[in-house]
C-alpha cells in the first residue's frame, strides 16, 4: 500500500502570475496615464506651439504614421544595443572576477573605474565614431558596452565580496578549493548584484547608442531618424522617435528583470518573504 507523498509548493498558474504582474504595475501605469492626461490638458489650455511642446495626441498620431520607418530604424539601433550589452555584461563580469583576485589593489582600481564612469557619453560617442567608423555598428556597441560595463563591474564586485563569513568558513572546513568557493558561494551570491548592474546599464546603453548615432550613423537608425526629424522641424515625429527609444529602454529593463526572476529565483522568494 503506497503512501501519498507530500506535494511541494504549487507554482502559481499563469493567469495568477499575470494578475500579480498587472497589480504590481498598476500604480506606475496610473501615474503615467495621469501625466499624459495632464500634458494634453496643459497643451490644449495654453495653446503651446508644437515646436515647443507637441501634444500627446500629435505625438501618438505621428508615431502611427511613421511606425514602419521607426520600427525599421529601431531594429538597427536595437542590434547595437544588444551587442553592447553583451560586451559590457561579459567584460564587467570578468573584470569583477579579476578585481576580487587582486586583493588590496582592487579598491584603488575600482575607484579609478568609478571615476572613468563619469566621462560624458557626448564625449565618448565622437571618439568611438572616429576610431571605429561612423557607420559601423561596433562604434555604437562600444559606447553601449561602456554604459553597461561600469555598473556591472561595480555591482558584481560588491556581490562577490558580500559573502557570509560562515559560508566561507564552511567551505574552508570542507577543504574546498578557491574555484569551488567561487562557483558554489561567491557567484550565486553575486548574481542579484550582476543583474542589478545589467538593469541599470540596459537603459543607459540605449541612450549611449542614440547619442552615438546622433553624431553620425547608418542612414537607417533611430538616433539618425530623431536628428533628421528635428532638423526638419517635424517635432511631433521627433518626439515619436524619442518615445520609441524610451519604450526600447523600458522593454530591455523588463527583459533583464525577467531573466533575473528566472535565473535567481531565491532572490524573488526572499523579497516575497520580506513583504
Amino acid at each position: 500500500m503506497s503512501t501519498a507523498q507530500p506535494a511541494g509548493p504549487a507554482r502559481p498558474a499563469p493567469p495568477a502570475r499575470l494578475r500579480g504582474a498587472l497589480a504590481a504595475g498598476a500604480p506606475a501605469l496610473a501615474v503615467g496615464a495621469a501625466v499624459v492626461l495632464l500634458w494634453q490638458l496643459l497643451v490644449t489650455a495654453t495653446g503651446v506651439q508644437s515646436f515647443i511642446l507637441p501634444s500627446p495626441t500629435d505625438i501618438f498620431g505621428a508615431l502611427l504614421d511613421e511606425l514602419p520607418t521607426i520600427l525599421r530604424d529601431a531594429r538597427v539601433t536595437l542590434a547595437a544595443v544588444l551587442l553592447g550589452m553583451a560586451l559590457g555584461g561579459v567584460s564587467g563580469l570578468l573584470g569583477a572576477l579579476l578585481l576580487t583576485r587582486l586583493g588590496r589593489i582592487s579598491g584603488p582600481l575600482l575607484t579609478v573605474a568609478v571615476i572613468l564612469n563619469c566621462a560624458p557619453v557626448v564625449a565618448l560617442a565622437p571618439i568611438a565614431n572616429n576610431w571605429l567608423g561612423v557607420t559601423s555598428i561596433w562604434s555604437k556597441a562600444c559606447v553601449a558596452g561602456l554604459m553597461v560595463f561600469f555598473p556591472v563591474l561595480v555591482n558584481t564586485t560588491r556581490g562577490l565580496r558580500d559573502v557570509d563569513t560562515l559560508h566561507l568558513e564552511l567551505m574552508s572546513a570542507l577543504a574546498a578549493r578557491p574555484r569551488h568557493t567561487l562557483l558554489l558561494v561567491r557567484l550565486p551570491r553575486s548574481l542579484p548584484f550582476f543583474f542589478n548592474g545589467l538593469r541599470l546599464g540596459a537603459a543607459a546603453s540605449v541612450i549611449g547608442v542614440i547619442v552615438s548615432e546622433y553624431f553620425g550613423g547608418p542612414s537607417q537608425a533611430l538616433g539618425v531618424y530623431i536628428a533628421n526629424q528635428a532638423a526638419l522641424s517635424r517635432f511631433a515625429e521627433t518626439w515619436a522617435g524619442v518615445l520609441a527609444a524610451s519604450v526600447m529602454g523600458l522593454a530591455l529593463f523588463a527583459v533583464v528583470a525577467g531573466c533575473e526572476s528566472r535565473l535567481v529565483p531565491w532572490q524573488r522568494h526572499r523579497h516575497d518573504g520580506d513583504t
